[in-house]
């Protein structure tokens, strides 16, 4: 299956996190949607395995895209998992919808092979959730 997702990632506190070539970026407590692609037809590039591979506890995971640096922080997590299954791309026709509505962006967060500023987004709260300890 061929399409786009987006992994809703909660960071439970303020934390510096290198993430590749970008370095070290300072994250605010709160949720991220992280919008990507996999427009493959079989095998890593599928849109089932690539998703799977992002959300692996692989000890020997080679970390390879900027989510995978996110991700493998020990103060992330998954909270919600979004599938869109296409054969059209529509990553950065998505992003940039969510851009619109968030509260802030990582600038140049998975989106180094397109001109989209980024694909990570920030949200303070989300879909009825609130940052951990604060009313609703």
């Amino acid at each position: 299956m061929k399409g786009t997702y987006i992994i809703v990632i909660y960071l439970l506190e303020n934390s510096k996190i290198k993430i590749g070539s970008l370095g070290e970026i300072d994250f605010v407590k709160g949720y991220y949607l992280y919008v990507g692609s996999a427009m493959g037809n079989r095998g890593s590039t599928t849109l089932e395995n690539r998703v799977k591979r992002h959300i692996s506890k692989q000890k020997n995971k080679k970390i390879f895209w900027h989510i995978d640096y996110l991700l493998t922080n020990t103060k992330c997590v998954i909270t919600r998992i979004y599938l869109v299954p296409s054969l059209n791309r529509l990553e950065c026709i998505i992003a940039k919808e969510i851009s619109e509505i968030s509260d802030n962006f990582i600038k140049f967060f998975g989106s180094t092979d397109c001109e989209c500023l980024s694909h990570l987004y920030y949200f303070q709260k989300f879909g009825g959730l609130t940052n951990v300890g604060e009313p609703a």
